[in-house]
């Protein structure tokens, strides 16, 4: 299958490792992989700011970026369910309506896409150690992700998942949120750390680096001998 990829910015700028370990995988996969570097952001910060004209001028540029691709899968479920969430709003009453439901179908997530339309589940990877995982917000809420992870998790070789306490509770980040309500948001972030550790893991895994960021971020202020990685990095391991 042809796959364009969608590296939000964010993984762009400060995780690109996790984006050449999506394309290891999907490779592995069997997937032709391409790339259109004149991509830029989904819109989603512009409009969770309240700026809806500039958000909808950046989904215009998106929305024609991926135009004519197979698939367009994106390690960040938090980006993919803006376009499947809002864009139909953003873009209602327009000349671009019919686009905006044709790209919809066609985005997907990087486990839901993995499990569901490549009906992968082992792709051979390898991890020694406990991890337990978090689930993003807008994975479980907006993308409908739950299973998809755990099964591909399951299947890594010397690792043991373990379920954390309270694990569909948000960590805090939540965009500018983390932003405007700081305090809150490092209390929610300490609420799942301390969770994730007293199961005793090694790791903490999820689909999107922003949630990670964020938790590593609090991991390394307190000095916790605990790691964040996200999904395509555990399942890139030893293929």
């Amino acid at each position: 299958m042809n796959v364009q990829l969608f590296i939000p910015c964010f993984v762009d700028q400060l995780y690109p490792e996790t984006a050449f370990n999506m394309v290891k995988v999907l490779e592995k996969a069997g997937c032709t992989v391409s790339y259109n570097p004149q991509q830029t952001c989904c819109g989603q910060p512009a409009f969770n700011a309240g700026f809806w004209d500039e958000s909808k001028s950046v989904g215009t540029k998106f929305i024609k970026d991926f135009k004519g691709a197979d698939v367009v899968v994106a390690p960040s479920a938090s980006c993919v369910g803006f376009v499947k969430n809002y864009y139909s709003g953003l873009f209602d009453n327009s000349s671009m309506h019919n686009e905006v439901k044709d790209l919809g179908n066609r985005i997907y997530e990087f486990t839901d896409f993995l499990v569901n339309v490549l009906k992968v589940e082992n792709v051979g990877s390898s991890l020694i150690g406990k991890a337990t995982y978090h689930d993003s917000c807008t994975g479980l809420r907006e993308c409908h992700i739950k299973k998809e992870p755990r099964k591909l998790l399951a299947q890594v070789k010397g690792l043991e998942l373990i379920e954390m306490n309270d694990v569909e509770t948000c960590c805090g980040f939540g965009g500018t949120f983390a932003v405007k309500y700081e305090p809150i948001s490092i209390a929610m972030g300490e609420q799942k750390v301390d969770n994730a550790m007293a199961t005793g893991a090694a790791y903490i895994i999820s689909t999107d680096a922003s949630c990670l960021m964020h938790l590593q971020g609090y991991i390394d202020n307190k000095g916790y001998n605990i790691k964040t990685m996200h999904i395509a990095d555990v399942l890139a391991c030893g293929i």
